[in-house]
């Protein structure tokens, strides 16, 4: 006699979804900031939610920084902050958001939390409570010229 065995689906199988924290943020209808990071940029976007169906409203990428004038590497946490402060500046009509970084450890001082950081000086009310480092927004660990271009881009967005 067989015994049947019950398949879970296959996103829960290899790990891809959290469908129990993916409910909740369903739930409560307010949109939600998805941050990823790929190996070459950095990826955010602000995503509602109807009937368990994803809509992308706002999307940006770090590669979008080139266009300003940035000239240093596109994933890296100066160019994570202007990356959320570019979709902050886009996504006006969200007053609010919930940050889900997916399947990412939340680390303090990563880029992921750099792009909230850009997203809330741009304007946008994300509940968090993570303190970053402003002399690696800034991007003193890494170059001191960076400083100078950050705050040139910083001032092209805003505007």
């Amino acid at each position: 006699m067989s015994k049947l065995i019950k398949v879970r689906k296959r996103r829960r199988r290899k790990a891809g979804t959290n469908y129990k924290k993916r409910k909740e943020l369903i739930k409560s209808e307010i949109p939600r900031l998805v941050v990823r990071k790929s190996n070459k940029y950095i990826l955010a976007q602000v995503i509602t939610s109807k009937e368990a169906q994803d809509k992308i409203e706002v999307g940006v990428n770090s590669k979008e920084l080139l266009k300003l004038g940035w000239k240093f590497g596109l994933k890296n946490i100066p160019a994570a902050y202007l990356t959320g402060l570019l979709l902050g500046k886009k996504a006006k009509k969200f007053e609010q958001a919930i940050v889900d970084i997916g399947l990412y450890r939340p680390i303090k001082n990563s880029r992921l939390f750099a792009v909230v950081k850009g997203c809330t000086d741009a304007g946008m009310h994300i509940n968090q409570n993570i303190e970053f480092d402003e002399n690696r927004i800034k991007g003193l660990h890494i170059n001191k010229e960076i400083e100078g271009k950050l705050n040139e881009i910083k001032n092209k967005i805003l505007q």
